[in-house]
């Protein structure tokens, strides 16, 4: 087929950067954003002991992570809880799945009654998949 250039008049190749400045803004947003609500953790004062086999955090939706504090306080992912709402909520987890893994990360300055506590809590709501975390180091 042939084209008529006189009617159309010489292609010339034009670039258009306002899409390609929109995906870039639209990419740094997005790893702005992704790397600020990355670990919402980083606002809790723990400070884990080191295990130099520890191996990387496999989170999973069921999971619960239990913080022990310095002072001996409890939290339950980011919220305060006493140690009766503890076993309350654990025993609600056991509940709908005995298989539910528990990960207990307690400051390395607290002491081992807290951890033991923590843990006998556990046994007692019923459940066994227990782990300890660490940073590795």
């Amino acid at each position: 087929m042939r084209i008529d250039t006189e009617t159309h008049g010489p292609s010339e190749l034009v670039l258009e950067l306002t899409p390609l400045i929109d995906v870039v803004f639209l990419l740094l947003i997005f790893f702005m954003l992704a790397t600020t609500f990355l670990d919402p953790e980083r606002e809790i004062d723990l400070d884990l002991p080191e295990a130099s086999s520890s191996l990387a955090a496999d989170t999973e939706d069921d999971e619960l992570i239990i913080n022990v504090m310095r002072d001996g306080r409890l939290k339950l992912g980011e919220h305060s809880i006493d140690r009766d709402g503890l076993l309350a909520e654990l025993r609600r987890a056991a509940r709908r799945d005995p298989a539910t893994s528990v990960t207990i990360r307690g400051d390395r300055k607290v002491t081992h009654d807290v951890i033991v506590g923590v843990m006998d809590a556990c046994g007692q709501a019923g459940l066994r998949n227990l782990a300890v975390g660490t940073i590795e180091g």
